[in-house]
């Protein structure tokens, strides 16, 4: 559902407009309603709600017991906020979510399939110059074979 990466800007209330490229699709299929959680790369996950409410459901199954599991509810499931769509096609970013990302003006809105990654300008050009991808180094063995 969603590729490409866009600039954009945040607005001094914290709001994002939406590509519109995304809006008509986004409106069809949650109405405009969106969750914006936190990512551990410091980068925030924007999920139609749809999309996102079987990932929580198999969080918030996973054992409280162990210390890493734990770790990522309490980030992902804690830090998740329910947003809707303006007429304008635009949203608020939390201004928790905002710190933690580091999101102040420049933002770069990235289509991971399912979901957006919503990055701090800076930190998403730091992110693709340090890419072990893009390097070719300790490529993951899942991903032997795949060819471009």
């Amino acid at each position: 559902m969603f590729r490409g990466i866009t600039q954009l800007n945040l607005d001094n209330k914290g709001r994002l407009a939406i590509p519109t490229k995304y809006r008509e699709s986004l409106i069809a299929f949650c109405e405009g309603h969106l969750v914006i959680t936190a990512d551990p790369a410091k980068c925030l996950l924007v999920y139609p709600q749809p999309a996102w409410e079987p990932i929580e459901q198999k969080l918030n199954g996973l054992s409280s017991f162990n210390p890493e599991t734990r770790s990522l509810q309490r980030l992902l499931v804690g830090n998740a906020s329910d947003v809707e769509m303006d007429a304008s096609g635009r949203i608020l970013v939390p201004p928790p979510l905002r710190h933690f990302a580091g999101l102040i003006k420049n933002v770069v809105l990235v289509g991971q399939g399912a979901k957006l990654e919503l990055w701090e300008e800076e930190k998403w050009n730091q992110q693709i110059d340090d890419s072990i991808a893009l390097k070719g180094e300790n490529i993951s063995p899942e991903l032997d074979g795949f060819s471009l």
